[in-house]
């Protein structure tokens, strides 16, 4: 009849509060930290490097484990600082141990409008009647280190929610990266570095039924330019058009050897192969730029 503590048989030391933490503790804390201290150290403002969580008051002087007593430092920072008071160690820094004391006893009022907004977001949305699941930054990071997956965007959206399942089957999935891109320019004609003119001003929006930003595939059946493009078209009057595939430009491609796939919209779409080292679907392939 004897009750084994399971939590200190996987956790040797868990003690107090520590109890009532789940595996999602870590990550929905330091997913916080990371947007509260805009994703840089605080000490150096280097970003794009592994950032440790850090007690401004250092547990040893006395400090807790407090949100408003955490912050992000990188490796060299938070060894530098080690056990020191912050107003030790930023002495020379008077403008940034104040900023950092400020937001560290910040307001939470902003981060309070957006949790009842996106809750009043979510109410609304029920009224649709669509199945619906509740997610959180923690939680997508959480899933994909549990089930030893790259980091990419696809599998990030691919792993939101509890329902995600144990086990993702993603090495014949190649996603389809949509780029924005816009739907031309408002310049009436293109510059040269000193600012003067440097091609006519533009007349005509659409030729031989194309216009700047179509998708379509290319076929030219001899010459130089011999072979099949797929990608984005730039009209020209003379109606030779430049074609912008995933790494390359063509430029001279005859209108004739032109044929659409999809109209301008302001997006560029491809799918892209992220994950295992499986070819592309036949269906994948038809549109995928040379090479890819």
């Amino acid at each position: 009849m004897v009750k084994f503590d399971t939590q200190a048989m996987q956790r040797p030391g868990i003690e107090g509060i520590q109890y009532q933490q789940g595996d999602l503790a870590g990550c929905e804390l330091r997913e916080l930290l990371l947007e509260r201290w805009n994703r840089q150290c605080a000490y150096c403002d280097r970003q794009n490097l592994p950032l440790q969580i850090e007690h401004i008051q250092s547990r040893a002087r006395g400090g807790t484990d407090r949100i408003a007593n955490l912050t992000l430092a990188c490796e060299a920072c938070n060894l530098a600082k080690g056990t020191q008071h912050i107003q030790e160690f930023l002495k020379d820094q008077p403008d940034r141990l104040e900023r950092i004391l400020a937001q560290a006893r910040g307001s939470l009022k902003d981060a309070a409008a957006v949790t009842n907004t996106r809750w009043a977001l979510y109410e609304r949305l029920q009224t649709f009647g669509l199945p619906m699941e509740i997610g959180s930054g923690g939680l997508t990071k959480y899933n994909p280190s549990g089930r030893k997956l790259p980091k990419t965007h696809w599998l990030d959206t691919a792993n939101v929610g509890r329902s995600t399942p144990a086990v993702l089957q993603v090495e014949q999935v190649h996603p389809l990266i949509i780029t924005a891109k816009g739907h031309g320019s408002r310049q009436v004609c293109r510059m040269d570095k000193f600012g003067f003119p440097r091609t006519s001003a533009k007349h005509f929006k659409r030729i031989q039924g194309f216009t700047t930003g179509d998708l379509v595939v290319a076929v030219v059946p001899s010459g130089k330019q011999a072979g099949t493009y797929v990608g984005r078209v730039a009209i020209r009057t003379s109606g030779y058009f430049n074609i912008t595939t995933k790494g390359t430009t063509i430029q001279g491609i005859s209108y004739q050897y032109c044929h659409p796939i999809h109209r301008c919209d302001g997006y560029s779409y491809h799918f892209e192969k992220e994950v295992g080292g499986i070819p592309p679907t036949a269906e994948a392939a038809s549109i995928l730029p040379p090479g890819s």
